[in-house]
């Protein structure tokens, strides 16, 4: 029988640890060099998607960010990330929820997605996600959105995946967002294998 996609996770983050999933990455310098280029503010709003136990929360608290949240699909995930974060944890907001699922109740100046955007394949998933980062945005906020490109895997933890290029990404979101920047970057796994990433940057029109 197949799992959904809960218990898909759910199973992912309760078997492996923190640095036996190919995504993981104890300095995610290529996000953290967005939110300097853009000249992020300390107290934006800002929101991690599919943030799992990334360290990106880790790196934003110790930058001095205030208004922090993360979503992802896996409560495993996420009580991983409370474990790490000790006391830290209660100056960031967590949210256990499909993003798919997600009604934002309020606006966030930068929306945040490495690794996940990608295992979107259904086109009507991958234009709600789309319709969805316009929504939770405000005015002029950012989206920064890392996926696997056109060289990268086809497959990751086990689940089919969506390959992306900029012409392709750029047309998925142009109706609603300006596009700043894109750059491919390669990302070296813990099993010493290479996933090629596309990094783009929009800004909400």
């Amino acid at each position: 029988m197949e799992l959904s996609k809960k218990e898909h996770w759910e199973n992912v983050f309760a078997t492996k640890a923190v640095n036996e999933v190919s995504w993981y990455q104890p300095n995610p310098e290529t996000s953290l060099q967005l939110f300097e280029r853009y000249g992020i503010d300390k107290k934006a709003k800002i929101i991690e998607i599919g943030g799992g136990d990334s360290y990106l929360i880790d790196h934003l608290l110790l930058l001095g960010y205030e208004d922090l949240t993360v979503l992802d699909i896996s409560e495993k995930a996420i009580e991983r990330l409370k474990t790490r974060l000790g006391d830290k944890a209660k100056n960031v907001n967590f949210i256990v929820s499909d993003v798919l699922d997600f009604q934002p109740t309020e606006r966030y100046d930068v929306w945040h997605d490495r690794a996940s955007f990608h295992f979107l394949t259904e086109t009507n998933d991958i234009q709600k996600y789309v319709d969805l980062a316009s929504e939770a945005l405000t005015q002029d906020g950012f989206l920064f959105l890392a996926t696997f490109s056109a060289n990268g895997p086809l497959k990751c933890s086990g689940l089919t995946v969506t390959q992306y290029d900029e012409p392709k990404i750029g047309l998925l979101f142009q109706n609603n967002f300006q596009k700043l920047n894109c750059f491919t970057t390669n990302h070296q796994t813990p099993f010493d294998t290479i996933q090629n990433f596309i990094f783009c940057s929009f800004q909400k029109k």
